[in-house]
């Protein structure tokens, strides 16, 4: 059985000479993916493109694979950010308006720097630490924590069977949105996505009428 390249950094970047030669690194990684996508990145690419040698690579990173685990991390906490400070927003907004907020984030933030998200969800190996269950987890708690408080509004359900439906199907069509050609979801149908992923979610969270 062939071994997994390593995905964990050598060393961390404490020095800010250090910091900016590990950005122009990962930076390096992004930009080869969506150019010449994962199969032809190579770390003597990167490290070219990055204007540092490959020794100075390898003081920090031990493979490519380590360097595209940290193009995923920067690219999630990227998402992330946008995220946490809309469920901030949401807390205390009735539910209809927070899905709402919360699909509509969801589309915008997978719309950030989209080539490069197209490539890491359709050519990147699922190995060591290229997952995002650290960014499900928190999604997931944060939203199961509005349900909690927003419990009155919602039909008797099992808050975990909640959670685990709404970010699904929220996260599925925000992500499907941006696998898409861009020309064939021009802002009119992105709209129209919102409106009726709001509709579903609703629908399936409130009590029947």
């Amino acid at each position: 059985m062939a071994r997994k390249p390593p995905t964990t950094p050598r060393k961390n970047a404490s020095q800010e000479r250090s910091r900016a030669t590990v950005d122009a690194l990962v930076e390096a990684t992004a930009r080869i993916l969506v150019r010449e996508g994962f199969e032809k990145t190579s770390t003597n690419r990167i490290a070219e493109i990055a204007g540092v040698s490959v020794g100075s690579l390898y003081q920090y990173f031990p493979s490519k694979e380590a360097l595209v685990a940290a193009v995923i991390e920067r690219h999630n906490q990227e998402i992330m950010d946008v995220v946490r400070t809309t469920l901030t927003e949401v807390t205390d907004l009735p539910i209809e308006k927070a899905v709402r907020r919360l699909v509509t984030v969801a589309i915008d933030a997978h719309r950030i720097n989209p080539e490069l998200h197209r490539v890491l969800a359709e050519q990147i190996p699922r190995a060591g630490k290229l997952d995002v269950e650290a960014v499900n987890r928190e999604v997931h708690t944060l939203v199961r924590t509005y349900f909690e408080n927003h419990y009155k509004e919602m039909r008797k359900i099992d808050l975990d069977v909640a959670t685990f439906i709404c970010v699904s199907a929220i996260e599925a069509i925000a992500h499907n949105t941006v696998l898409n050609p861009s020309e064939m979801l021009p802002e009119k149908m992105v709209r129209t996505l919102v409106d009726e992923t709001t509709r579903m979610v609703v629908g399936f969270l409130r009590p029947a009428t």
